[in-house]
Parts: C-alpha cells; sequence; structure tokens
C-alpha cells in the first residue's frame, strides 16, 4: 500500500514537474547578474535575488532579446513613493513611454505626492494613453505578482489576480493622450522588453516570458 502511494506521489510529481516545463514561459533573469539584459546596466544592482534600480538613478535596461507577441509574468516591489516602469516593445534607446510600444506604469499609487496625477498615470496604465483601474496593489515594500499579455495592438495587465488594464492601443485617440505628446512607437509590432527606471529603488524577481 505504501509502494503504491509512494508511486502515485511520484508520478503526480512529475506531471506537475512536466507541466511547468511546458507551460511556455522562459526566465529572462537568473536573479545573479544581467546576462541576457542590456541598456545601463550601471545604474540598477542585483539585490536578494531581484532587479533593483539603484537610488537615484534610472534608465530603461532591456532583453538582449526582442519579441513581437508576448506574456511577461514577474514580481513588483514598490518602495513607498517609488516610480519605474516596463518598457513594452523598446526599440533600445529613447523614452520607452513615446518611442516604445508604451511604457506600463510602475507606481506607488498611495503616495501622497503622486494624489493628483492624471488617472492614465497609476500603476498599471499604458502612460499617457490607458488608465489602469486603482486599488490592488499591495501596501508599498510588499511584492505584487503581475502579468501583462501583449497581443496585436492590445495589452492586458492582471495584477494580484484582477484585470486592471485591458486595451487596444490601435484604438487610442492620440489627439486625446496626455499632454496631447505625440506616441510614436504605440504601432510598434516588436521590440525589447525592459525596466524604466526613475530613480527609485523598485525591485522585479521572477521575471519569465512566453512567446505567442
Amino acid at each position: 500500500m505504501h509502494l503504491t502511494r509512494r508511486l502515485l506521489l511520484s508520478l503526480s510529481l512529475l506531471a506537475t514537474i512536466s507541466f511547468a516545463a511546458d507551460d511556455g514561459f522562459v526566465p529572462v533573469f537568473n536573479g545573479k547578474d544581467f546576462t541576457g539584459w542590456k541598456g545601463p546596466i550601471d545604474n540598477y544592482e542585483i539585490k536578494d535575488g531581484a532587479i533593483a534600480c539603484k537610488a537615484g538613478k534610472g534608465g530603461t535596461i532591456y532583453t538582449e532579446e526582442e519579441y513581437t507577441d508576448f506574456v511577461v509574468r514577474l514580481e513588483i516591489r514598490i518602495p513607498a513613493g517609488s516610480n519605474n516602469g516596463l518598457a513594452i516593445r523598446y526599440p533600445g534607446s529613447g523614452d520607452t513611454a513615446y518611442v516604445g510600444m508604451c511604457e506600463l506604469q510602475v507606481l506607488d499609487n498611495d503616495a501622497p505626492k503622486y494624489a493628483k496625477l492624471d488617472p492614465r498615470q497609476y500603476h498599471g496604465s499604458a502612460y499617457g494613453m490607458i488608465a489602469a483601474k486603482r486599488g490592488h496593489l499591495k501596501p508599498a515594500g510588499e511584492w505584487n505578482v503581475q502579468e501583462v499579455t501583449v497581443k496585436g495592438s492590445t495589452i492586458k495587465v492582471v495584477l494580484n489576480g484582477e484585470t486592471i488594464l485591458d486595451g487596444d492601443l490601435g484604438k487610442v485617440d492620440m489627439a486625446g493622450v496626455m499632454g496631447k505628446k505625440a506616441h510614436p512607437g504605440a504601432n510598434r509590432t516588436k521590440g525589447h522588453f525592459g525596466f524604466a527606471g526613475h530613480n527609485d529603488p523598485v525591485q522585479f524577481r521572477n521575471v519569465s516570458i512566453k512567446k505567442l
């Protein structure tokens, strides 16, 4: 009986491992160094197995590989009052909020200094173009789980199990974007994935991408 139970447990474990290996997600950060990444890497550091922007530093670091349609899963820790962003289909230079497909905001929504932002500047928003739903970030300093699906001109953001953005950049009225500033990269179909640091020590870990 014990042998049978052990065999069943072993088969169950093997099935679980096989499923995990076949889900299509590939780690793009090894938790130890910046292998596979480019950009101003000196402005970032590895801290407790996570990529962290150094305080007072910034710039966009990005994967060596480019992606068309993809899903990225990661964990994000945002210290109080901090700001960063996810670079989506980034060309490798310039401000990803405008030259990339977009910058997805990474922000402490509850910080008093951010109380009067445009709705399209809060966490999970396609910066300046589409506002994300608020109220689903964990308290500042805690780890959040986020999944972003980029397919064609559409972007979906799931934060801690809740869909906070599901929009189509191809349908955004560019005449009405925040500040009426052009977003020439919004129609990009390919580019790098990365982190757009803004001088705050935001951390990212367990970063993996599945191509669609």
